[in-house]
C-alpha cells in the first residue's frame, strides 16, 4: 500500500488536522503530524513573515571534527543514535544503504508497523516489509525498534478500518494487534512506541487526552491497556510512549508538557509497565521560542518518575527558511546544535533518532515543501549522502554530551 496515498484519501473523507493547516496553507502541498500541527495551533506563529534570527553555532569548530560517524560518537558517550528509515529506499538504493550501515547504530521502519502497511485485512497481517527491515538490521549489526502499536492518526490506519471496528469488536481488535505484533518480534527489538500522541489540548478534556477512537471505544484505560497488553507479550522490550510538541517556549507546547507529565505520573502510580517517553523533536528552522532551562527542568521531571527518554523522530523544517543553501544550512546546524546540547546534558536521554537520514528520503518533502520549490533540507546528509552542517552539529553535541 502507498502510504501517500492512503494518506491523502483518508484526509479527503475526514475532518482531519492535517486538513486545516492544507485549507489555511494553500501554498504548501501537505503538512505532517508533528511540526506544522505546532505551526497551525500556535497562533502567534506567522507562516508568511517566520522569525529569521539563526541560531548561534556556539563558536564550534566544524571544519575539525574527523570521519568518525555519528553511531560511535553516540556509542562513545553510551548513548545509541539511528534513524527512520522506508523498506524500499533501502533495498532499492545502494548508497543510502550504506550511509545508513555507516551512520547508524539502530534502525526503525518509518511506515512499515503501522496498522496500514500490516493490516490488509481484519483478519491478516503482513510482515514483509517490516522483516525486511530487520534482516537487514540483523545482517549489519543494528538494533531494530518498532513504531507504533497504537495511533489514532487516519492516514496510518487501513481502509477498512472504519466500516469495520466499534464498540463490541474494538476492545478484542486492539489486543490481538499488539499481542500478535509485539509477539513477532519477541526478544528481538530494542523499544516500541506503544502508544503514539494521544494528548491533544485543543480536545479540551480536563487530563488533555486526545478524543480518539480507541478513547471512544475503550475509555481512559486503553493507554494502560496497550502497555500492559504489549510487556505480557514481550517482557523484555523498552516501552516508550511517544508525542511531539513538547520543546518550545509557547503557551501550547507548555501545555502539553504538563499534560504529558501528569499522563507519565498516572500510568506510573497505576503500575503500567511504560519504561520510556519519546520525545519527536520535530523542529522549526528559524523558531526562536526555545527555553533550554524549561525545556531541561521537563526532561529533570520525566527522569525523576524513572523514566528513560529517547529523542526519537528529529528533523528541523526548513520551507520558511530563505532559499540560499549556506543560510539555511547554518540555521538548521544551529536548531540541532542548541536542542541536543540541551537534551544530551540530562544523563536519562539514551537515544536519539532522526526521522530519516538522508534528503534524499524525508517525509518533510511531501508534507513540508517550500513554496519556491528548492528541494527542503533538514537532515544530517543532503540527497548525495553528503554529510552537511546539521551532521556537524549532531557530531558537536554527542562530542560534548556528558558520558550515561
Amino acid at each position: 500500500m502507498n502510504y501517500l496515498r492512503s494518506h491523502t484519501s483518508a484526509s479527503e473523507r475526514l475532518f482531519t488536522r492535517r486538513q486545516t493547516l492544507l485549507l489555511g496553507l494553500g501554498g504548501l502541498t501537505g503538512l505532517g503530524a508533528s511540526t506544522l500541527a505546532h505551526q497551525f495551533m500556535n497562533p502567534s506563529f506567522n507562516l508568511t513573515q517566520p522569525t529569521l534570527n539563526p541560531p548561534t553555532l556556539n563558536n564550534f569548530n566544524f571544519a575539525s571534527l574527523g570521519n568518525t560517524p555519528l553511531r560511535q560518537r553516540a556509542a562513545n558517550k553510551g548513548l545509541i543514535y539511528g534513524a527512520a528509515v522506508r523498506q524500499y529506499a533501502v533495498s532499492s538504493d545502494t548508497q543510502f544503504a550504506q550511509a545508513v550501515v555507516r551512520e547508524c547504530a539502530m534502525i526503525v521502519p518509518e511506515w512499515e508497523l503501522k496498522w496500514n502497511f500490516l493490516r490488509p485485512t481484519p483478519s491478516t497481517f503482513d510482515f514483509g516489509p517490516a522483516d525486511w527491515l530487520f534482516n537487514f538490521a540483523q545482517t549489519n549489526g543494528l538494533l531494530f525498534r518498532g513504531h507504533t502499536l497504537i495511533w489514532h492518526e487516519v492516514g496510518a490506519l487501513p481502509q477498512w478500518f472504519g466500516s469495520v471496528v466499534n464498540f463490541r469488536n474494538a476492545r478484542q481488535l486492539f489486543l490481538d494487534h499488539i499481542t500478535t505484533v509485539v509477539n513477532h518480534y519477541r526478544g528481538r527489538i530494542h523499544s516500541w512506541d506503544v502508544v503514539n500522541e494521544a494528548i491533544h489540548i485543543p480536545d479540551g478534556r480536563s487530563n488533555g487526552l486526545r478524543n480518539t477512537p480507541w478513547l471512544n471505544w475503550l475509555g481512559e484505560d486503553y493507554i494502560n491497556l496497550a502497555f500492559r497488553t504489549a510487556a505480557q507479550a514481550d517482557p523484555n522490550a523498552m516501552l516508550v510512549y511517544n508525542d511531539y510538541g513538547l520543546d518550545y517556549d509557547t503557551p501550547q507546547d507548555e501545555a502539553k508538557r504538563n499534560a504529558v507529565l501528569r499522563l507519565l505520573e498516572r500510568l506510573k502510580a497505576q503500575g503500567t509497565p511504560i519504561h520510556a517517553l519519546g520525545i519527536q523533536a520535530h523542529l522549526i528552522g528559524g523558531e526562536t521560542r526555545f527555553n533550554a532551562q524549561k525545556l531541561r527542568n521537563f526532561l529533570t521531571e520525566v527522569a525523576n518518575l524513572g523514566l528513560k527518554i529517547l529523542i526519537t523522530e528529529i528533523d528541523v523544517t526548513d520551507n520558511q527558511l530563505p532559499i540560499n543553501i549556506q543560510a539555511r544550512d547554518q540555521t538548521v546546524a544551529g536548531v540541532y546544535q542548541d536542542y541536543l546540547a540541551t537534551v544530551l546534558n540530562e544523563r536519562a536521554v539514551v537515544a536519539v533518532l532522526n526521522w530519516g537520514l538522508s534528503d534524499r528520503y524525508t517525509w518533510l518533502t511531501e508534507f513540508a515543501a517550500r513554496s519556491d520549490q528548492a528541494p527542503v533540507r533538514p537532515l544530517p546528509l543532503d540527497d548525495q549522502m553528503q554529510r552537511k552542517l546539521a551532521w556537524n552539529a549532531m557530531s558537536n553535541a554527542f562530542n560534548n554530551a556528558p558520558l550515561r
